[in-house]
């Protein structure tokens, strides 16, 4: 049966490439399409615009404002989703997905804080305040004494160490050393790179992963100066385009799945 999938958040040169690996038809939105669900049905705006086409799959990779909207209708529509819209809900609030993250990992760390808009603390040891729902540094400030927070926030202690990136692409675990100039490390540095998988983060992974029912998935750690491992956050939506062996298997599974 000729299918129609329609993908959703990707860029440009990867919309081409998974064009070629995909048979059937296929509509590509970089941006968040129109979408109803109706009598069971899930119809999506087709590319031109104007009339919307009635979809069976569904290849979902990006992190939109007011994205959370579409999560539900393909909840509620039930039908073929990569990844599943439950687990794309459960982890879209960064700080509702960490909380969640830090009662599975065994590696919650110790001393996280709280702020809400327009609260302030006074804090003795160096935090690190986190708020919004961007990733990519973003949104992160390095605390001591008294602040007031703009935003709702959350806090942790400053934990020196290696920042590592621990990516699960379906029976795959790959690790990255995340870099930068300063404190606020990542995978967009020039030399991020990968390197040897941490077999302790590979099975945290594997079983945060399985929690929120996610087949592609990339955690941030902490290993501390004396060897001790920390959580920092879950990404629900990581970056598959940094490293060509990343996006090759990530490709690779997306076009397996649409075979299923």
């Amino acid at each position: 049966m000729n299918e129609t999938i329609c993908l959703i958040g990707f860029d440009e040169p990867e919309i081409s490439k998974l064009k070629t690996r995909i048979s059937g038809r296929v509509l590509a939105h970089p941006s968040l399409p129109g979408f109803r669900v109706e009598n069971g049905l899930l119809f999506i705006d087709n590319e031109s615009g104007g009339w919307q086409s009635r979809v069976d799959r569904v290849i979902f990779h990006g992190i939109f404002e007011d994205d959370a909207e579409l999560f539900v209708a393909l909840a509620l529509w039930g039908g073929p989703c990569f990844p599943d819209p439950l687990g794309m809900l459960d982890c879209r609030d960064k700080h509702a997905c960490l909380v969640r993250a830090l009662s599975q990992t065994r590696f919650p760390g110790f001393g996280r804080g709280y702020v809400p808009a327009g609260g302030v603390v006074n804090v003795s040891t160096e935090q690190v305040a986190k708020w919004g729902n961007w990733h990519c540094g973003e949104n992160k400030a390095r605390i001591q004494g008294e602040w007031c927070a703009e935003f709702s926030s959350t806090l942790e202690p400053f934990y020196p160490g290696e920042a590592v990136r621990v990516v699960l692409l379906g029976e795959d675990v790959l690790q990255i050393r995340l870099a930068g100039d300063d404190w606020l490390k990542s995978i967009h540095d020039s030399t991020a790179d990968l390197m040897d998988m941490d077999s302790e983060l590979a099975e945290d992974t594997r079983q945060l992963a399985l929690y929120f029912n996610l087949p592609v998935i990339a955690n941030d750690y902490i290993i501390g100066d004396d060897g001790a491992k920390y959580l920092l956050e879950v990404n629900h939506i990581p970056n598959v385009t940094r490293f060509p062996v990343i996006w090759e298997r990530y490709a690779e599974l997306v076009t397996d799945w649409c075979c299923a």
